[in-house]
């Protein structure tokens, strides 16, 4: 696991246009990758941007607490929070009933559909006996790499610690196809140079044990309290019109949960 690094300069909470002075228990903790456009990146600077950080900092304001962003490599990143290295993960980590067994989570913030992408004119079939001896890429730790592991056990597997990295594989031709969410794939790779000879292949991917029911924010076991209130603050930015604000930054559909267009 690498070094955490802490994200300094974040968001400070007005109560009724006032800032007031900043207590531990207003302090939350928040851990994301920072490698996982468009959903989270790092800047040159260190910065961290992206839909989970503008989720995030949307979420702490109403709870009227002070975001401090942790960035955490993704394979570190449930045994960090065990740790209590940060409070919660809003880095478009998927609720599923595994996961379940070690962290709690909120409802889920975004839905969006995962997918295979290989070389236009690959022909490459997505199913077992299709992908059988081929060289597949996805990122470890990840509800994609389930999938590959329960579908998928007859091809040659390469496991990745970023995306960027599976995805420069892709591109070199050290893999025949990748396994990720389709819309990541789509703003991080078809919409670049490089990725103006690739395509999502096959259909979206369907099984729930592996690839849950969404992305939720997840935190350490016993804290109900909080994890109720950031479940109803989901909803409250979700009325409000905060939560399609930052989805239209971002994205052309409503990634809560619809498909694109």
């Amino acid at each position: 696991m690498k070094k955490i690094s802490l994200i300094l300069a974040t968001a400070w909470i007005m109560a009724a246009g006032l800032a007031l002075p900043v207590k531990a228990a207003d302090v939350l903790r928040v851990a994301t990758e920072g490698a996982y456009p468009p959903f989270n990146w790092t800047e040159s600077d260190g910065s961290v941007k992206g839909f989970d950080v503008d989720i995030a900092f949307a979420l702490c304001e109403k709870l009227g607490r002070k975001c401090e962003l942790v960035v955490q490599d993704w394979d570190g990143m449930i045994p960090a929070l065990l740790a209590k290295k940060f409070d919660i993960i809003v880095a478009s980590m998927s609720i599923t009933e595994e996961r379940k067994k070690k962290i709690d989570f909120t409802g889920k913030y975004y839905q969006t559909p995962d997918r295979f992408v290989a070389r236009k004119g690959a022909n490459l079939a997505v199913s077992a006996d299709g992908m059988k001896g081929q060289n597949i890429g996805v990122q470890r730790a990840t509800t994609q790499a389930c999938y590959v592991e329960k579908f998928h056990s007859n091809a040659n597997v390469s496991l990745y610690a970023v995306q960027e990295d599976g995805y420069r594989d892709l591109i070199s031709g050290r893999i025949d196809a990748y396994v990720a969410d389709g819309i990541q794939i789509q703003e991080a790779l078809l919409n670049t140079a490089d990725g103006k000879e690739f395509e999502l292949i096959g259909p979206i991917l369907d099984d729930q044990e592996c690839l849950g029911e969404g992305a939720g924010i997840s935190m350490r076991k016993g804290n109900d309290k909080l994890r109720d209130a950031l479940s109803q603050a989901i909803l409250d930015i979700r009325a409000d019109g905060t939560y399609k604000a930052i989805n239209d930054k971002y994205f052309k559909f409503d990634v809560y949960g619809a498909e694109p267009q």
